[in-house]
């Protein structure tokens, strides 16, 4: 054995270079820009600033890189820690050799280091610790050096009553435990087999027995098996909660079953050279092999592919959920123009709220134009009456229970009364009773009945879907799949960055901004926040950026980080109004005498801006990216990223399921995205589903590059199935319908693909001939339940399909 080494270095100094390499050669970039990144960040830089307004010092990574760089740096310094504290538990127990210091330290995941550190890790005390207390150690090397020494006449030399070793075969069962110790803790070979059993493995689930009707809705998975490196995040997810609520039995199988020996053990005899040659101890160490994969290699493979799994599922889900959220919160808003918000209802009527083109509440009132009530007319006059005092111009209608009913209810309104010259929107109205009942919902609306908050916030969230979104926990907005399934702190931390990207791309204007909306804005807290709207309230209105930093608490790095994305519109500065950073306010003062204009002459004047070269105006602190910026954004300033406000126009006549025929062409708008497909709004309460392989006519890897939520798509109805509320969509409008009651949308296939639920046996489809049935999406809750219940694909009220 190597001498041990006493005093190792750790990574220490080596540490936060290797890191910026490693994170630079990931990202294909040079070093020295992930390491501008790394000290940004450190610094208390949040991404939106770095991308925005430090350009030259980390030379134009954009705001993808660097959330890879902030996601990676957290991981690998994650990995240091525990490095690091390996290398201190091997050394206190003075085993840390030369060799097994440089394989710690170049361990490249947590999984391979974990592998490294097993031998070493405290434990319990184990049957080969005890047989090796026994003196065990010896016969155990024996057997497995000299194979032509007989086992049972080998261990007869240690037999030892005092020392627990009854007879021959409790020494061969000691010298048994300590072999596969070692052989389930070798780190290189675990390495390979847990690859290989990625590779050819599978995830089998077979339902438990008398479970069948109670998890109705796991019925896609009752015999299933499908390879793991073929398996989408939402069935992983599917199959573990079938699992979790009983339903389920799920089994990690290494490879295809056969009669013979498996494969996975011959790699493991063939590490140590074990064979069967006929020599005497041949059988037992074979028989050794087979009893470490069975009871200890098998498992802890079994553990760590299972996570595997989970961790891939949980980033694809995580994955979606962002995207969807990012198109939502970027939909494009209606602007400023005078709302009337309706939460639909029947028993408790239609909840009525109207804001005026600030998103001030002017009026609200209850409406009974459905069942029981009835009251139709009446309920058209005082919208009317409601719609001319306040100078209504758009209708937010929530798309949910009686939406379909108050979408009629808005478009007779709208033909009755064309002076008043309105529009009507279906919205969504995803979390809007939880932001009813929240607590900032009590603060900005405290002497309003619960039930109307909800009619504000759709109001609301038709003139600007970001400022009203911000108000609602991300996961309660209705966008994505599985999410109680989900790492709470993997998904939130992913939603946050989304938010506070899109907030500070789109900018905020700080005399009107909420508290929620100015919190996600780079460098302002909850409690600044907070600060600033008391400020505002107590002072007025701010006049210029600079006022800023009279907030309280507000100090010179907030300032930095935040003054670029908040607008002041009709301040002292016109500037103020842009997203060029006080900090370059000298460039432009350089680019006005440069011009012989006035400031309030520069912007928006087209002309000469481009007459002006921004290698002129470059210095020591502002390069040529930021001053290209700067004259990007004095061309149109404040300018809105998000697209122009544009409405779907549902068919007349066409408001429940029973209207629906095959082959009909509808316009809808895409109310969300998941794995399988997306799903569609197109009038008739609930959603149509176009399955990802009724997208295009070319493969789809990826529904969300196709459509995304809030696009409005034209799509053809290929099947209704009205005992089970399902709507089969499709975009390609040339698809021909199907036959009268057969359902269209579950076994179309992919030009260059198949189904799921085609491949047979080994290939991961149904076990026993389930190819040919459809196979509609798995379960979900939460808000992906939100959209299967009203795509009719499970039951509103036991959640089965």
């Amino acid at each position: 054995m190597e001498k041990a080494v006493r005093d190792v270095t750790t990574p220490g100094s080596l540490e936060v270079g290797s890191i910026e390499g490693r994170i630079a050669e990931e990202l294909g970039v040079r070093e020295r820009q992930v390491r501008a990144a790394v000290e940004l960040l450190d610094s208390g830089s949040t991404v939106p600033f770095i991308a925005r307004y430090r350009k030259e010092a980390t030379e134009m990574l954009d705001d993808a890189q660097l959330r890879t760089v902030e996601e990676r740096l957290r991981y690998l310094r994650e990995l240091e820690e525990r490095r690091t504290a390996i290398l201190e538990s091997v050394r206190e127990q003075g085993k840390l050799t030369e060799e097994l210091q440089a394989r710690i330290l170049g361990a490249e995941t947590k999984a391979r280091l974990e592998d490294i550190y097993l031998p070493y890790k405290p434990k319990r005390r184990t049957k080969a610790q005890i047989a090796r207390e026994a003196g065990l150690e010896p016969l155990a090397e024996g057997l497995l050096g000299d194979p032509t020494v007989e086992p049972l006449a080998a261990a007869a030399a240690f037999v030892d009553a005092d020392k627990g070793v009854a007879d021959p075969q409790a020494a061969l069962d000691g010298a048994r435990a300590i072999l596969t110790e070692r052989f389930s803790e070798d780190a290189d070979l675990i390495g390979e087999l847990r690859e290989r059993m990625w590779v050819r493995g599978r995830l089998a689930a077979k339902v438990r027995d008398g479970k069948e009707e109670a998890g109705a809705k796991f019925a896609d998975y009752f015999d299933f098996a499908e390879p793991f490196t073929e398996l989408p995040s939402h069935r992983i997810l599917a199959m573990l909660r079938g699992e979790k609520e009983e339903v389920l039995d799920l089994v990690l199988e290494p490879e295809e079953p056969t009669d013979g020996p498996s494969s996975y053990e011959g790699m493991v005899a063939h590490r140590f050279g074990i064979a069967d040659r006929g020599r005497p101890g041949d059988k037992w160490l074979l028989d050794t092999v087979r009893w470490a994969w069975r009871t200890r290699i098998l498992v802890h493979l079994g553990i760590d592919l299972r996570l595997r799994l989970r961790t891939a599922a949980e980033d694809e889900a995580v994955r979606v959920f962002a995207a969807n959220l990012r198109d939502l919160l970027l939909a494009a808003p209606a602007g400023t123009r005078a709302t009337l918000g309706l939460d639909p209802g029947f028993r408790t009527g239609v909840k009525v709220a109207v804001v005026d083109a600030t998103g001030k509440v002017v009026a609200t009132d209850v409406i009974h134009p459905h069942v029981p009530a009835n009251r139709w007319d009446e309920a058209i006059a005082k919208l009317a009456r409601l719609a001319k005092e306040h100078a209504v111009e758009l209708i937010a209608i929530g798309n949910g229970t009686a939406s379909r009913e108050t979408d009629k209810l808005a478009g007779e309104l709208i033909t009755k009364h064309p002076e008043l010259k309105l529009t009507k929107v279906m919205v969504s109205e995803a979390g809007a009773s939880v932001y009813s009942a929240s607590a900032f919902a009590s603060q900005e609306l405290p002497d309003m009945d619960v039930s109307l908050r909800g009619a504000v916030s759709i109001a609301r969230r038709l003139q600007d879907p970001l400022a009203e979104l911000v108000k609602i926990d991300p996961k309660s907005i209705g966008v994505g799949q599985y999410q109680h399934d989900l790492s709470e702190v993997k998904l939130s931390r992913s939603l946050d960055a989304v938010v506070e990207d899109c907030v500070n791309g789109v900018g905020v204007d700080v005399n009107t901004a909420s508290a929620p909306l100015l919190a996600r804005v780079s460098g302002i807290t909850s409690g600044l926040a907070e600060n600033i709207v008391a400020h505002r309230d107590s002072n007025g209105p701010f006049k210029s950026r600079g006022e800023l930093k009279k907030v309280a608490r507000l100090g010179p790095k907030a300032y930095e980080q935040c003054a670029g994305f908040l607008r002041i519109r009709g301040g002292d500065d016109p500037l103020d109004a842009s997203s060029v950073h006080p900090e370059a306010y000298p460039v432009v003062r350089r680019m006005v005498q440069n011009s012989g204009q006035e400031v309030a002459g520069l912007i928006g004047n087209t002309a000469v801006l481009r007459s002006l070269k921004p290698q002129d105006f470059v210095d020591e602190t502002f390069g040529l990216p930021t001053v290209t910026d700067i004259l990007k954004e004095l061309e149109k300033p404040g300018r809105d990223p998000r697209p122009a406000f544009k409405t779907a126009a549902f068919k007349e006549g066409v408001e429940k399921i029973s209207d629906l025929s095959a082959g009909m062409v509808l316009e809808g708008v895409v109310t969300n995205v998941a794995a399988f497909g997306a799903f569609v709004d197109v009038g008739v309460h609930q959603d149509g589903l176009v399955h990802v392989s009724a997208m295009s006519k070319t493969f789809v890897k990826d529904p969300r590059d196709v459509v995304k939520p809030g696009d409005i798509v034209k799509v053809k109805v290929l099947d209704v199935d009205i005992p089970r509320k399902r709507i089969s969509l499709t975009l390609r409008l040339d698809d021909e319908a199907a036959p009268q009651g057969q359902d269209g949308s579950g076994e179309r296939r992919q030009r260059g693909g198949r189904p799921p639920q085609q491949r047979q046996g080994g290939a991961g489809g149904r076990r026993g001939g389930g190819g040919g049935s459809r196979q509609a999406p798995p379960p979900a809750n939460g808000a992906m339940a939100d959209a299967l219940r009203r795509a009719g694909l499970v039951d509103p009220k036991n959640g089965k399909r």
